[in-house]
C-alpha cells in the first residue's frame, strides 16, 4: 500500500485543501498520515478538525511514497522551519512526489527545489516563488517532474488526483 504524509499546520490550515485530497487518496487505497509541529488535534480555518500523529522532525522519508504540504494561513509556520524544508529536499531528491497547495508552495520555494521548475501558488506567494527561482505560471495547478503545486482550495480535489496519478506513474517505472 502506498503511504502519503500530509504536512498540516496546527491551526488555520485550509480545511478543503486537507480533506478533499485526503479523500481522493484514501478512496484509492492510499494511507494518509498527518504530521505537524505538534501531536494531537489540529483545527482548520473553518473549524474542520483532524489529528496529527507525527511530528515533522520525526518523519523518515523512507516510510512514505509522497509528501503534501497543506495550505492556508497557518502553513506559514513551515516557511522557515528547518525540518519542513529538509523534508521537501529529501522527498524531491528521492524522486518521490513532492506536492504543495495554496500558500504552502512557498515552502518548496524556500527549500530551493523550485529553481527552474514550473510552479504556481496562491497569488500572495507569487514573489516568494519567483525569488526561489520558480517559473511562476499563475495556472491552477502545475506538475513539473516530481513536483506538484496548486494555487488554492478550488483545485483541492484535482490536487489529490494529481498526487494519485504521480504515485501510479511511480509504480509503473
Amino acid at each position: 500500500m502506498n503511504k502519503v504524509i500530509f504536512i498540516t499546520a496546527p491551526e488555520v490550515f485550509r480545511d478543503e485543501e486537507y480533506y478533499k485530497p485526503k479523500k481522493v487518496l484514501e478512496d484509492a487505497g492510499i494511507e494518509v498520515t498527518t504530521a505537524s509541529v505538534k501531536i494531537g488535534e489540529l483545527t482548520g480555518r473553518f473549524g474542520f478538525k483532524t489529528i496529527s500523529t507525527l511530528l515533522i522532525q520525526d518523519i523518515n522519508p523512507d516510510d512514505f511514497d509522497a509528501i503534501a504540504y497543506i495550505g492556508g494561513g497557518g502553513s506559514k509556520v513551515f516557511f522557515d522551519n528547518p525540518s519542513a524544508l529538509k523534508l521537501a529536499n529529501d522527498f524531491f531528491k528521492l524522486g518521490k512526489p513532492t506536492a504543495s497547495i495554496c500558500i504552502a508552495c512557498v515552502i518548496l520555494a524556500n527549500a530551493g527545489i523550485l529553481k527552474g521548475k514550473k510552479a504556481t501558488v496562491f497569488i500572495d506567494g507569487k514573489e516568494e516563488l519567483i525569488k526561489g527561482g520558480a517559473i511562476y505560471t499563475g495556472n491552477d495547478m502545475e506538475t513539473d517532474g516530481n513536483i506538484i503545486t496548486a494555487n488554492g482550495p478550488d483545485i483541492a480535489q484535482d490536487f489529490g488526483k494529481a498526487i494519485l496519478k504521480a504515485l501510479k506513474q511511480k509504480l509503473i517505472h
